[in-house]
Protein backbone atom coordinates (compact mmCIF):
# COMPACT_ATOMS: atom_id res chain seq x y z
CA UNK A 1 0.00 0.00 0.00
CA UNK A 2 1.31 3.42 -0.87
CA UNK A 3 -0.03 4.91 2.33
CA UNK A 4 -1.42 2.94 5.24
CA UNK A 5 -3.09 6.05 6.70
CA UNK A 6 -3.26 8.18 3.59
CA UNK A 7 -6.51 10.01 2.79
CA UNK A 8 -5.90 8.95 -0.81
CA UNK A 9 -7.23 5.56 0.34
CA UNK A 10 -10.17 6.50 2.64
CA UNK A 11 -11.79 3.06 2.46
CA UNK A 12 -8.51 1.31 3.25
CA UNK A 13 -8.06 3.69 6.20
CA UNK A 14 -11.62 3.05 7.44
CA UNK A 15 -11.30 -0.73 7.22
CA UNK A 16 -7.85 -0.55 8.83
CA UNK A 17 -9.27 1.30 11.85
CA UNK A 18 -12.18 -1.15 12.07
CA UNK A 19 -9.78 -4.07 11.71
CA UNK A 20 -7.71 -2.73 14.60
CA UNK A 21 -10.79 -2.54 16.84
CA UNK A 22 -12.03 -6.05 16.00
CA UNK A 23 -8.59 -7.65 16.21
CA UNK A 24 -8.12 -5.93 19.57
CA UNK A 25 -11.19 -7.80 20.88
CA UNK A 26 -9.99 -11.07 19.34
CA UNK A 27 -6.61 -10.70 21.05
CA UNK A 28 -8.39 -10.20 24.39
CA UNK A 29 -10.62 -13.27 23.93
CA UNK A 30 -8.27 -15.67 25.87
CA UNK A 31 -8.38 -13.50 29.03
CA UNK A 32 -10.99 -15.73 30.77
CA UNK A 33 -8.74 -18.75 30.14
CA UNK A 34 -5.75 -17.07 31.76
CA UNK A 35 -7.81 -15.75 34.67
CA UNK A 36 -8.78 -19.37 35.26
CA UNK A 37 -5.12 -20.43 35.05
CA UNK A 38 -4.11 -17.77 37.59
CA UNK A 39 -7.00 -18.67 39.90
CA UNK A 40 -6.27 -22.40 39.86
CA UNK A 41 -2.49 -21.94 39.55
CA UNK A 42 -2.31 -24.62 36.86
CA UNK A 43 -2.45 -24.68 33.07
CA UNK A 44 -4.80 -27.70 33.18
CA UNK A 45 -3.34 -29.21 30.01
CA UNK A 46 -3.89 -26.12 27.83
CA UNK A 47 -1.22 -25.87 25.16
CA UNK A 48 1.13 -22.92 24.74
CA UNK A 49 1.65 -23.37 20.99
CA UNK A 50 -1.36 -21.22 19.86
CA UNK A 51 0.00 -18.23 21.80
CA UNK A 52 3.58 -18.73 20.62
CA UNK A 53 2.32 -18.98 17.03
CA UNK A 54 0.16 -15.86 17.46
CA UNK A 55 3.22 -13.97 18.73
CA UNK A 56 5.26 -15.14 15.73
CA UNK A 57 2.49 -14.08 13.34
CA UNK A 58 2.32 -10.59 14.89
CA UNK A 59 6.12 -10.24 14.68
CA UNK A 60 6.09 -11.31 11.04
CA UNK A 61 3.39 -8.82 10.04
CA UNK A 62 5.17 -5.98 11.84
CA UNK A 63 8.33 -6.78 9.88
CA UNK A 64 6.31 -6.87 6.63
CA UNK A 65 4.72 -3.51 7.50
CA UNK A 66 8.14 -1.91 8.05
CA UNK A 67 9.49 -3.32 4.78
CA UNK A 68 6.38 -2.24 2.84
CA UNK A 69 6.52 1.19 4.59
CA UNK A 70 3.63 3.41 5.67
CA UNK A 71 1.57 0.47 6.95
CA UNK A 72 0.91 2.11 10.29
CA UNK A 73 -2.44 0.43 10.95
CA UNK A 74 -0.83 -2.96 10.51
CA UNK A 75 1.94 -2.02 12.92
CA UNK A 76 -0.38 -0.73 15.66
CA UNK A 77 -2.57 -3.82 16.03
CA UNK A 78 0.29 -6.30 15.70
CA UNK A 79 2.36 -4.38 18.24
CA UNK A 80 -0.53 -4.80 20.67
CA UNK A 81 -0.66 -8.46 19.61
CA UNK A 82 3.02 -8.92 20.50
CA UNK A 83 2.43 -7.28 23.88
CA UNK A 84 -0.65 -9.28 24.90
CA UNK A 85 0.64 -12.63 23.57
CA UNK A 86 3.90 -12.12 25.49
CA UNK A 87 1.87 -11.61 28.67
CA UNK A 88 -0.14 -14.78 27.96
CA UNK A 89 3.06 -16.76 27.45
CA UNK A 90 4.66 -15.41 30.64
CA UNK A 91 1.58 -16.37 32.68
CA UNK A 92 1.61 -19.79 31.03
CA UNK A 93 5.28 -20.33 31.88
CA UNK A 94 4.67 -19.35 35.52
CA UNK A 95 2.02 -22.00 36.11
CA UNK A 96 3.00 -24.75 33.63
CA UNK A 97 4.73 -27.95 34.82
CA UNK A 98 8.51 -28.00 34.42
CA UNK A 99 8.45 -30.38 31.44
CA UNK A 100 5.94 -28.15 29.60
CA UNK A 101 7.99 -25.05 30.41
CA UNK A 102 11.00 -26.64 28.72
CA UNK A 103 8.86 -27.69 25.74
CA UNK A 104 7.45 -24.15 25.40
CA UNK A 105 10.91 -22.58 25.67
CA UNK A 106 12.14 -24.81 22.84
CA UNK A 107 9.21 -23.81 20.62
CA UNK A 108 9.82 -20.12 21.34
CA UNK A 109 13.52 -20.47 20.54
CA UNK A 110 12.93 -22.39 17.31
CA UNK A 111 10.03 -20.30 16.01
CA UNK A 112 10.21 -16.80 17.44
CA UNK A 113 14.01 -16.59 17.56
CA UNK A 114 15.41 -19.05 15.03
CA UNK A 115 12.88 -18.99 12.19
CA UNK A 116 12.05 -15.29 12.53
CA UNK A 117 15.73 -14.33 12.52
CA UNK A 118 16.30 -16.50 9.45
CA UNK A 119 13.43 -14.80 7.62
CA UNK A 120 14.67 -11.32 8.53
CA UNK A 121 18.29 -11.99 7.59
CA UNK A 122 17.35 -13.94 4.47
CA UNK A 123 15.04 -11.27 3.06
CA UNK A 124 17.40 -8.42 3.98
CA UNK A 125 20.54 -9.88 2.41
CA UNK A 126 19.18 -11.98 -0.46
CA UNK A 127 16.52 -9.68 -1.90
CA UNK A 128 16.04 -6.00 -2.65
CA UNK A 129 13.22 -3.57 -3.33
CA UNK A 130 9.93 -4.92 -4.65
CA UNK A 131 11.34 -8.47 -4.80
CA UNK A 132 11.97 -8.38 -1.04
CA UNK A 133 8.40 -7.20 -0.41
CA UNK A 134 6.99 -9.94 -2.66
CA UNK A 135 9.04 -12.73 -1.05
CA UNK A 136 8.16 -11.58 2.45
CA UNK A 137 4.53 -11.13 1.44
CA UNK A 138 4.24 -14.72 0.23
CA UNK A 139 5.92 -15.94 3.42
CA UNK A 140 3.25 -14.08 5.38
CA UNK A 141 0.53 -15.56 3.18
CA UNK A 142 1.84 -19.10 3.63
CA UNK A 143 2.06 -18.77 7.38
CA UNK A 144 -1.35 -17.06 7.65
CA UNK A 145 -2.97 -19.87 5.65
CA UNK A 146 -1.54 -22.44 8.06
CA UNK A 147 -2.88 -20.42 11.01
CA UNK A 148 -6.33 -20.09 9.44
CA UNK A 149 -6.37 -23.85 8.79
CA UNK A 150 -6.01 -24.53 12.53
CA UNK A 151 -9.83 -24.44 13.15
CA UNK A 152 -10.14 -27.63 11.07
CA UNK A 153 -9.45 -29.66 14.21
CA UNK A 154 -12.26 -27.88 16.07
CA UNK A 155 -14.62 -28.34 13.11
CA UNK A 156 -13.90 -32.08 13.08
CA UNK A 157 -14.53 -32.22 16.83
CA UNK A 158 -17.90 -30.46 16.48
CA UNK A 159 -19.01 -32.79 13.69
CA UNK A 160 -17.88 -35.89 15.62
CA UNK A 161 -19.47 -34.93 18.94
CA UNK A 162 -22.42 -32.96 17.49
CA UNK A 163 -21.73 -30.36 20.18
CA UNK A 164 -20.49 -26.76 20.01
CA UNK A 165 -19.23 -26.74 23.60
CA UNK A 166 -15.65 -26.20 22.43
CA UNK A 167 -16.55 -23.62 19.74
CA UNK A 168 -18.08 -20.40 21.15
CA UNK A 169 -20.19 -18.55 18.60
CA UNK A 170 -18.88 -15.13 19.66
CA UNK A 171 -15.26 -16.06 18.91
CA UNK A 172 -16.18 -17.61 15.55
CA UNK A 173 -18.20 -14.50 14.68
CA UNK A 174 -15.43 -12.04 15.53
CA UNK A 175 -12.79 -14.10 13.72
CA UNK A 176 -15.01 -14.15 10.62
CA UNK A 177 -15.71 -10.43 10.89
CA UNK A 178 -12.00 -9.77 11.33
CA UNK A 179 -11.23 -11.74 8.15
CA UNK A 180 -13.83 -9.76 6.18
CA UNK A 181 -12.50 -6.41 7.42
CA UNK A 182 -8.83 -7.21 6.78
CA UNK A 183 -9.70 -8.62 3.35
CA UNK A 184 -11.38 -5.31 2.57
CA UNK A 185 -8.35 -3.44 3.88
CA UNK A 186 -6.08 -5.47 1.60
CA UNK A 187 -8.46 -5.04 -1.34
CA UNK A 188 -8.73 -1.26 -1.12
CA UNK A 189 -5.03 -0.84 -0.39
CA UNK A 190 -4.26 -3.17 -3.32
CA UNK A 191 -2.23 -5.53 -1.14
CA UNK A 192 -2.82 -9.12 -2.22
CA UNK A 193 -0.69 -10.49 0.63
CA UNK A 194 -3.15 -9.14 3.20
CA UNK A 195 -6.32 -9.86 1.22
CA UNK A 196 -5.60 -13.41 0.05
CA UNK A 197 -5.25 -15.34 3.35
CA UNK A 198 -8.34 -13.64 4.77
CA UNK A 199 -10.48 -15.28 2.08
CA UNK A 200 -9.65 -18.61 3.72
CA UNK A 201 -10.21 -17.09 7.16
CA UNK A 202 -13.71 -16.01 6.14
CA UNK A 203 -14.50 -19.44 4.68
CA UNK A 204 -13.49 -21.31 7.85
CA UNK A 205 -15.29 -18.78 10.04
CA UNK A 206 -18.49 -19.12 8.01
CA UNK A 207 -18.33 -22.92 8.30
CA UNK A 208 -17.94 -22.65 12.08
CA UNK A 209 -20.99 -20.39 12.39
CA UNK A 210 -23.10 -22.69 10.20
CA UNK A 211 -22.09 -25.68 12.35
CA UNK A 212 -22.97 -23.70 15.47
CA UNK A 213 -26.48 -23.06 14.12
CA UNK A 214 -26.87 -26.74 13.26
CA UNK A 215 -25.65 -28.18 16.57
CA UNK A 216 -26.36 -25.41 19.10
CA UNK A 217 -29.42 -27.22 20.52
CA UNK A 218 -27.85 -30.68 20.47
CA UNK A 219 -27.65 -32.44 23.82
CA UNK A 220 -24.15 -33.17 25.09
CA UNK A 221 -23.62 -36.87 25.57
CA UNK A 222 -22.02 -38.17 28.76
CA UNK A 223 -18.95 -39.29 26.84
CA UNK A 224 -18.33 -35.68 25.78
CA UNK A 225 -17.32 -34.82 29.32
CA UNK A 226 -14.19 -36.88 28.72
CA UNK A 227 -13.58 -35.41 25.24
CA UNK A 228 -10.31 -33.54 24.96
CA UNK A 229 -9.66 -30.50 22.88
CA UNK A 230 -7.13 -31.13 20.09
CA UNK A 231 -4.76 -28.69 21.78
CA UNK A 232 -4.76 -30.85 24.91
CA UNK A 233 -3.87 -34.12 23.19
CA UNK A 234 -0.26 -33.22 22.33
CA UNK A 235 0.33 -32.01 25.87
CA UNK A 236 -1.15 -35.18 27.33
CA UNK A 237 1.16 -37.29 25.18
CA UNK A 238 4.15 -35.19 26.26
CA UNK A 239 3.16 -35.56 29.92
CA UNK A 240 2.79 -39.32 29.46
CA UNK A 241 6.29 -39.57 28.01
CA UNK A 242 7.81 -37.51 30.83
CA UNK A 243 6.02 -39.58 33.50
CA UNK A 244 7.11 -42.80 31.82
CA UNK A 245 10.75 -41.63 31.76
CA UNK A 246 10.64 -40.62 35.41
CA UNK A 247 9.16 -43.97 36.44
CA UNK A 248 11.72 -45.85 34.38
CA UNK A 249 14.58 -43.85 35.91
CA UNK A 250 13.22 -44.57 39.38
CA UNK A 251 13.19 -48.29 38.65
CA UNK A 252 16.72 -48.38 37.29
CA UNK A 253 18.28 -45.76 39.57
CA UNK A 254 16.67 -46.46 42.93
CA UNK A 255 16.06 -50.18 42.54
CA UNK A 256 12.31 -49.78 43.00
CA UNK A 257 10.70 -53.20 42.61
CA UNK A 258 7.09 -52.20 43.20
CA UNK A 259 6.44 -50.51 39.87
CA UNK A 260 4.58 -52.74 37.48
CA UNK A 261 4.96 -52.74 33.71
CA UNK A 262 1.62 -51.10 33.13
CA UNK A 263 2.85 -47.98 34.98
CA UNK A 264 5.58 -47.48 32.40
CA UNK A 265 3.60 -48.03 29.23
CA UNK A 266 1.57 -44.82 29.36
CA UNK A 267 0.14 -44.80 25.84
CA UNK A 268 1.01 -44.17 22.18
CA UNK A 269 4.00 -42.00 21.33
Amino acid sequence: MAGGMSLDHPWAFAFGILGNLISFMVYLAPIPTFRRICRKKTTEGFQSVPYVVALFSAMLWIYYAFIKTNMYLLITINSFGCFIETIYIIIYLIYAPKSIKIYTAKIIFLLNVGLFSSIVLGTLFLFKGSTRVAVLGWICVGFSVSVFAAPLSIIRLVIRTKSVEFMPFSLSFFLTLSAVVWFSFGLFSKDIYIALPNVLGFAFGAVQMVLYIIYKDAKVSKSLADEKLPEHIAVDKLNDKVIAMEVKEKRTGNGCQGVEKRDVEMGPA
